[in-house]
């Protein structure tokens, strides 16, 4: 079964930070780019950031730079997203995704974040609130 799953979302305080993960399973992420994003209630889907298969580049949102850092760990078949100063509108479910390229395609190109994953996973929860 191929699958991603996130990990690592919970309640935390405004100020406080939390790492996400995202692992898959019937498939490995080496060759994978791969999009965070979220979504709160009442609100579209928003590309939070990603990073690149082969020369990992990472890009943010503007709303996160600064504060969110992407990075996978091939060996460890995950990729983490770092948040730290969170605040209230940080709020969300938090989804990653993967997709292959074989061509020139990136996860973000002019102002836009990549959103035809192939593989999407389920979502963790982060709720920032005091």
């Amino acid at each position: 079964q191929v699958e991603l799953v996130e990990s690592g979302g919970g309640l935390v305080q405004p100020g406080g930070s939390l790492k996400l993960s995202c692992t898959s399973s019937g498939f490995t992420l080496d060759y994978f780019a791969i999009g965070w994003f979220r979504q709160a209630p009442g609100k579209e889907r928003e590309g939070v950031s990603c990073i690149g298969s082969s020369d990992e580049s990472t890009y943010y949102a503007d709303s996160v730079k600064g504060r969110f850092t992407i990075s996978r760990d091939d060996a460890k078949n995950t990729v983490y997203l770092l948040m730290n100063n969170l605040k209230p509108e940080d709020t969300a479910l938090y989804y990653c995704a993967a997709d292959f390229f074989t061509d020139t395609t990136t996860c973000y190109s002019g102002n836009d974040f990549y959103t035809a994953y192939d593989y999407w996973g389920q979502g963790t929860q982060v709720t920032v609130s005091s």
